[in-house]
């Protein structure tokens, strides 16, 4: 049985199985055929992405572009340099040609639980209820309100490092104590280490940040690994938060798996939470779904009244929408340049870069590399900055011990990106 946190054990209301009205078209909102949701973009996907010019980009008002000189080439935050699909940047138009820029209506009004429903089925073959699909201001929120609903300070959290930074973050943020489970390096890959992660729980241990596919190994977990994770989190009662926001991303034909399809057991005590926002890029407009295995987390979830919890914007909804019922041609498209991008940072590190470890990215726009036999002076990352103006991410930022790797985004154009790797080299040659 589930437990509830301490201060929820005794407010378990029943849940009753009344289906809610579906959004109609007339609610000013984007509503299209199910039918046809994940195919409907009719206009040319030529995106001309080799086209991209650094001067254009420069432009750009977001943190990936403003964060460093003009002299730095940035490729750190997870954020594309891709123009946006065609029905997102045409709602968008629509709404502000329109003024539309008023209070959303209702989060359940809007459709956007059902739109994530229909896409998760579509895509992954994941029948969800979209009653326990709640809309979220974006994934991080989702991390953070979970730790802070389902555990108690000092309770001990499951995170697999190394790690996407607000992980590690929302864990010290909370007071909650860090259960740290490091991926096996091996030559296969990173892989999940079951021993030590059983050998690491206690009867203080609540929960398991998953993170799949992977932030920062870019890993797509099989089957048969996220079936023995699931077993654990049952065994000891656990409850998992899986943080998908990559699901769109995987290569060579990957199939991502919601661990929540796994068992009835292992979906009750889930909480997934995605978002458009990274396959999309569209990361400034916050907004995401936090979906509940079972209505106890739910209820969990809603403790946290929802002022506090915060709202979402009109546009993030709207673009949301068009983005999973509109947007996969383009969607397909980008992946397809991003897995040729993929190819060319694996093929350039193994043969030109000999003192660095690579494992070929399986999801994501993300390369994780070890510089640890480069013997760069100072970090990797900060060496890099200062030798060849590229900023990276610190690897430090990841978790303990990992001084020594350093974050590469690869989603731009192969010009940009054949700029970048050079750059890598030569800082390795001048250490």
């Amino acid at each position: 049985m589930l437990r509830a946190p301490i201060h929820l054990q005794h407010n378990r209301a029943r849940y009753t199985a009344n289906r809610t009205t579906p959004c109609p078209s007339s609610a000013g909102v984007i509503v299209s055929d199910s039918s046809n949701s994940t195919n409907n973009d009719t206009e040319s996907n030529e995106l001309h992405l080799d086209d991209i010019e650094i001067e254009d980009l420069r432009k750009r008002v977001s943190e990936k572009w403003n964060t460093y000189p003009a002299d730095v080439l940035p490729a750190w935050v997870a954020e594309m340099d891709f123009p946006l699909a065609s029905p997102i940047r045409k709602i968008l138009s629509t709404a502000l040609d329109g003024d539309d820029l008023g209070y959303p209506i209702g989060l359940r009004a809007t459709g956007l639980p059902d739109v994530f429903s229909e896409r998760m089925e579509n895509r992954y073959g994941w029948k969800t209820d979209s009653r326990m699909a709640d809309v979220i201001t974006d994934v991080v929120q989702g991390l953070y309100v979970s730790i802070e609903v389902l555990t108690e300070p000092g309770d001990g959290i499951i995170v697999q490092t190394p790690i996407y930074p607000p992980f590690l973050n929302a864990v010290k943020d909370t007071k909650r104590r860090l259960v740290e489970n490091r991926l096996l390096n091996t030559d296969e890959g990173w892989r999940i280490d079951f021993d030590a992660l059983r050998a690491s729980i206690d009867d203080r241990t609540r929960m398991i940040l998953l993170c799949n596919p992977h932030n920062p190994t870019a890993r797509v977990f099989t089957e048969a690994e996220l079936t023995e994770l699931g077993a654990i989190a049952c065994e000891h009662d656990l409850v998992i938060v899986s943080d998908e926001v990559h699901a769109d991303l995987t290569f060579d034909g990957r199939k991502h798996i919601p661990i929540a399809t796994l068992s009835p057991e292992i979906a009750e005590r889930t909480l997934t939470i995605t978002s458009a926002t990274k396959a999309f890029n569209i990361p400034g407009l916050r907004c995401a779904i936090a979906h509940f295995g079972s209505k106890r987390l739910q209820q969990a979830y809603h403790s946290i009244p929802r002022h506090i919890r915060g709202g979402v914007g009109l546009l993030g909804i709207y673009a949301t929408q068009a983005a999973w019922q509109q947007s996969q041609p383009w969607l397909d498209e980008v992946r397809a340049y991003l897995e040729t991008n993929r190819n060319i940072v694996a093929d350039f590190v193994a043969e030109r870069l000999p003192n660095i470890k690579h494992h070929k990215c399986e999801a994501t726009y993300l390369a994780w590399l070890d510089c640890t036999e480069a013997n760069l002076s100072g970090s990797p990352a900060s060496h890099i900055l200062e030798t060849q103006r590229l900023a990276l991410n610190e690897g430090r930022t990841f978790g303990a011990d990992f001084n020594q790797f350093t974050r590469l985004n690869f989603a731009t154009s192969k010009r940009i990106l054949a700029e970048a790797l050079e750059r890598i080299e030569k800082a390795t040659q001048s250490t």
